[in-house]
Formats: C-alpha cells, structure tokens, sequence
C-alpha cells in the first residue's frame, strides 16, 4: 500500500506542477500581449508570438474544435487507465508518461473553458494558447508526405507548455519502452514461478516404493567336514 502511494503523488506532483505552469505561462500571455503580437528574444530564431490554435499540437488539424477536444479527453483518461496498470514498475517510464498526461490536461482547459472565459462561446469550443516561436525554417511540404504534404508549415509552429511537456514524455517513452517492457516479463515470470501462498510441497509417496528384502538361506554343509 506504501508504494502505490508513493508513485501515485510522484505522479501527481509532476501533472500538476506542469498544468500549473503552463497555465500561469498562458495567463502571462493573456494579458501582457494582444493576438498577433510577437516579441524578440534571440533575434528570429527565437520570440513569443501569441497566437491560438484551433486544431491539436503543432497546429494540425482533423474536424471540428469540438470533435478534437473529446479526443483529447479519451485519450487523455487512457493515458490515467494504463498509470494505473503499470503502477509502482520503472520509475522513468512512468514519468514520461506523467509529463504526457500533464501536458495532454494543459491543453484540454484551454479547448474546454478558453472559448467561454474569452469569447462567451459554449464549452469545448476553446483555443490553444500559443506564444513560444521557435522560427527555424518556413516552407511548403512536399506532396508525398502524409496528412501534411502540400502545406505551408513552419519548423517549429508556435507552441506552448503543455506542447513542450508532451514531447519531453514521448521522447522518453521511446527511450525507455525497452527497458521497461524487459522489467514487466522479468516480473510476469517471478510471479508465475513463486508458489501458490497456501500451499505445501507434495510428500513422497512411500506406498510405491516397495523394499525387497530376500530370505535368508541355510549355510552349505561342509563336505570336508
């Protein structure tokens, strides 16, 4: 019981020290900079440009905002369904997976409750917060590649917190899915190996093993006697 503890307010701690600070990141935003407005930090390589995106992360898009927000919303619970299900195994894998979940929730209150905090819209109609400008390359995709091809995008597109989080835990689910995958069979086999709690080792059956003694013979007589 100790351990479940234990790993669930680790994870907890790193979900919601990442939602609080992409939230107050967002709320800076909000109300230092108009939509459109973009700072220099390291010349254009680097500025904060405050924009809102309608679509998912890294601004793509696939239906309506309220359509994209239930996604966010399922795959978000699946994510808590399998914390739960690895529980207390291999540290790093769970918190990877911690950083997706707090950066997943980031972005899930901006499309619940941003639309009807700014806008007077209904719930679920919100728009991303956007302002961090990585301005790398700016160019069309070529056609051939899936979903994106034939598109303008930029290298990287403006993102935030809850963006970067997310990325920082898939980087690391990647990197640390073998290790885990070995420690949960390492773990299936102990279990399966231990024995039964309750029980006691079979006692050899002695009524199968019959000892044959043979007779005892009268001695020879002595011909010389």
């Amino acid at each position: 019981m100790e351990v479940k503890k234990t790993w669930k307010s680790k994870t907890a701690a790193i979900v919601l020290a990442v939602i609080f600070i992409d939230q107050i990141t967002k709320v800076i935003v909000l109300n230092t900079m108009t939509l459109g407005q973009s700072i220099p930090l390291l010349g254009d390589w680097l500025k904060f440009t405050f924009t809102e995106n309608p679509g998912m992360a890294f601004g793509l898009r696939f239906g309506p905002p309220a359509m994209i927000t239930i996604f966010s919303i399922l795959a978000t619970f699946l994510i808590i369904l399998y914390l739960f299900k690895i529980g207390s195994l291999y540290s790093p894998y769970r918190t990877s997976l911690s950083f997706v979940l707090g950066g997943a929730l980031g972005n899930i209150i901006d499309r619940v409750f941003y639309g009807a905090i700014l806008y007077d819209q209904p719930l679920f109609l919100g728009k991303v917060v956007d302002f961090i400008h990585f301005n790398i390359w700016r160019g069309y995709v070529p056609d051939n590649i899936p979903f994106i091809g034939g598109s303008y995008m930029a290298l990287f597109p403006i993102w935030n917190v809850a963006d970067m989080s997310i990325v920082l835990g898939v980087v690391g689910i990647i990197y640390f899915q073998k290790r885990f995958h070995e420690i949960t069979l390492e773990a299936e086999i102990g279990s399966s190996s231990a024995p039964t709690e309750g029980t006691t080792p079979a006692e050899p059956d002695f009524d199968s093993d019959v000892v044959q003694q043979s007779e005892p013979t009268a001695p020879k007589p002595d011909r010389d006697s």
